[in-house]
């Protein structure tokens, strides 16, 4: 598999990672959007949101019950959390992320 994001989970391409487990891994964005942007994955490689089903939903929630450890770690109270489904949604890198968005005031939701 051809997949950036999952490079990133094996250690193969190398990232500033902020937290890591048997499940997931969360590292910077390397085109922040906020002073703070870290995009957490599943290891697991699912392509993206409409591909989340009863068989792959656990690591979604691990993602979201990690999420605040996370943010606390970062520094930042105040988040938040966006993941794009699809082209025209705006996702480029097609493995399932979540970006956690934070450390000012953010604008308003598209």
């Amino acid at each position: 598999m051809d997949c950036i994001f999952c490079k990133i989970a094996a250690g193969e391409i190398p990232s500033n990672k902020v937290y890591e487990d048997e499940q997931i891994v969360a590292f910077y964005d390397i085109e922040p959007k906020a002073p703070v942007h870290v995009l957490v994955i599943p290891k697991q490689h699912v392509t993206g949101a409409a591909a989340i089903t009863a068989d792959n939903a656990a690591v979604v929630a691990h993602v979201f019950a990690t999420i605040p450890q996370i943010a606390k770690t970062l520094g930042i109270t105040d988040f938040r959390v966006v993941t794009n489904n699809g082209a025209d949604a705006g996702q480029t890198v097609h493995h399932l992320h979540f970006h956690i968005l934070g450390g000012g005031k953010l604008g308003d939701m598209a």
